[in-house]
């Protein structure tokens, strides 16, 4: 398998396990086999166009093609063959790169019409030595129009003894003519469980200990590419000093754990901002580079919409058993429609990450509009949700917005007309259209005011707060928790300074949102000069801290905190004594008289 040349030197793994037959030539059996036929039955054509991505092996096939149109055998009476024999001259020649009829030619630096024209005045010529003069020219989709057109009659009736075997990457970049007269070969990627177990086979014979886990984190990045997985296998073996294991090339790699992933994801798909920033802030913190956390949420969505519809792919070889088990509740709780607006939103936001001057800020705003988007229905659902609401008003189902970072990340449910009889609105009208606005479902007529008559009107603005997320409004609500400080309220009139983050129609959204939903009509105004008392969302949180540090106090509290250090209070929680009282006295033995009266 490896090259003869400077035994002595050490050479990067691409190049010492490149194949030296067809049989080492992995994940291209359907080419091997065509050029076998072709070869056995001498349907040999004048031209070889060779297509895949980087590192699939097509200057190595073009190579081999040369060896096996030139083999002589060991005896030197050999023909065409699809297993060159490897020792004769022609083959050894070959090989290292010394035979003076096989020539190279790499188009990506001698594009012009003189380089053309060098090779068509050297095809009158017969082969110095071998059977066919072979010319092998690369990155050929980088030859200019001239060339390509200087190209073509000698391409498309060259003498008997010359052959061409172009290789490109980007075959819709070379002309339909030079494609039509060539034999087309398209050497596909390799399936990441093929290239684990050929990385595996050279891990083996390099003598480095290489993780299952750690080979298939390779193969998944080299992208089908045997090169690229190579080289990347070759860094890991000499940055762990031969003991490979999958921290390693995480770090190495750059990329995200897959678990923390999951999570990452779970957390956007609940809408739940701060658990999401928190375990993006832990990835970057860890490494991870802020695209290719990006490209993996956005694989994890692609794998679960493919487990959605086949389910069957969970069951694949090469999944984990942890992705196996959460991939399959995952596909099972998401609709279909959730997942394929999470793909679009991650596709376009990968590209806004690559382009930032800082990934980290933009890919954080991706994860703030997927959470807020996550669990918006469907146009389909929105329409249902109208439908269902036109003859009357409802209570409808009660949801919230993304926590931590607030928002509505549901859509309002739809608000018609009072119920009539048969559905008709009053006086006979038929019930009021609504349209989706903004996340809320708003009147398409503004002289029309759509209002809830059994709704009081707020004696307060934590009141508003209440309303707003009544009718689902979170957008709203979350802006008045914390953009707003608030100067003066009565029922029908508000003033309040803005905050800094506050949207500037903050103040006619809540006019027209309190005029929707409560009789009377309110007058809304913004105070620049007034300081205002501090938000909603501040005094909550200073009656958390409080609320902490009473309970971090407590003798057993702190004798807790005491033990061991560097432990905090997190969370409060309120137990109910009733509860607890209850709770005991299920637990109390009938006839005992220590617990019949449920003392603690």
């Amino acid at each position: 398998m490896t090259d003869t040349e400077d035994q002595g030197a050490y050479r990067v793994l691409a190049r010492k396990y490149r194949p030296s037959t067809f049989e080492e030539l992995i994940g291209q059996d359907a080419m091997v086999r065509t050029l076998s036929n072709a070869i056995e039955s001498g349907r040999l054509a004048q031209a070889f166009m060779l297509t895949g991505v980087r590192g699939v092996g097509k200057t190595t096939t073009a190579r081999l093609v040369a060896r096996a149109l030139n083999c002589i055998g060991e005896d030197g009476q050999g023909t065409e063959t699809i297993t060159p024999c490897g020792v004769c001259e022609q083959c050894v020649a070959i090989a290292q790169d010394r035979h003076v009829d096989v020539i190279e030619m790499d188009a990506a630096s001698r594009t012009g019409v003189d380089d053309i024209r060098e090779v068509i005045e050297s095809v009158r010529y017969r082969p110095t030595s071998a059977r066919y003069k072979i010319y092998i020219i690369d990155e050929v989709h980088m030859l200019s129009k001239g060339a390509f057109n200087a190209l073509l009659k000698t391409l498309e009736e060259p003498p008997a003894h010359v052959k061409f075997i172009f290789a490109t990457t980007e075959i819709r970049k070379v002309p339909v003519t030079v494609l039509s007269r060539c034999q087309r070969f398209d050497l596909r990627r390799i399936d990441q469980d093929l290239l684990s177990s050929h990385f595996k086979m050279v891990a083996e014979h390099e003598g480095a200990k290489v993780d299952d886990t750690a080979l298939a984190m390779i193969a998944r990045a080299a992208d089908g590419s045997v090169r690229d997985g190579l080289s990347l296998l070759d860094q890991a073996i000499a940055h762990c000093h031969g003991e490979v294991g999958e921290e390693q090339v995480r770090d190495m790699l750059g990329l995200a754990d897959r678990g923390r992933t999951f999570d990452l994801f779970d957390a956007i798909m609940k809408g739940d901002t701060a658990a999401a920033l928190g375990v993006m802030d832990t990835l970057y913190a860890a490494g991870a580079d802020p695209s290719v956390v990006l490209q993996d949420l956005l694989e994890l969505t692609h794998w679960l919409t493919r487990v959605k519809v086949v389910p069957d792919a969970a069951q694949n070889a090469v999944v984990s058993e942890m992705e196996r088990v959460r991939g399959k509740e995952m596909s099972d709780t998401l609709a279909m429609s959730v997942l394929a607006r999470a793909y679009q939103v991650l596709l376009k936001g990968l590209g806004e990450v690559r382009n930032a001057p800082h990934p980290q800020q933009a890919a954080e705003m991706v994860i703030i509009r997927l959470c807020y988007v996550a669990d918006m229905p469907t146009p389909e659902d929105a329409i249902k949700m109208m439908r269902a609401n036109q003859g009357g008003p409802s209570g409808g189902p009660s949801g919230s917005g993304p926590s931590g970072g607030g928002g509505g990340g549901q859509m309002a449910q739809a608000v018609g007309a009072p119920s009539m009889g048969n559905g008709a609105g009053p006086a006979g009208h038929a019930p009021t259209a609504m349209r989706v606005v903004n996340g809320g479902l708003t009147d398409p007529n503004p002289q029309t005011k759509v209002q809830d008559e059994t709704q009081a009107d707020p004696q307060s603005f934590q009141d508003v707060v209440a309303l707003a997320e009544e009718k689902l409004d979170m957008i709203l609500k979350t802006n008045l928790m914390n953009n707003v400080h608030l100067v003066s309220f009565e029922p029908g009139k508000i003033e309040f300074r803005p905050g800094d983050l506050a949207p500037d129609t903050l103040a006619g959204h809540l006019k027209k949102f309190l005029d929707t939903h409560t009789v009377r009509t309110w007058a809304v105004s913004i105070s620049r000069h007034a300081a205002g008392d501090i938000t909603l969302a501040q005094v909550r949180d200073e009656a958390e801290a409080k609320r902490k540090h009473e309970i971090s106090q407590h003798p057993l509290v702190n004798e807790i905190l005491t033990s061991f250090p560097g432990s905090v209070v997190e969370k409060v929680h309120e137990i109910k004594l009733d509860q607890v009282d209850a709770a005991i006295q299920i637990e109390a033995t009938p006839g005992d008289p220590d617990n019949t009266n449920g003392d603690e």
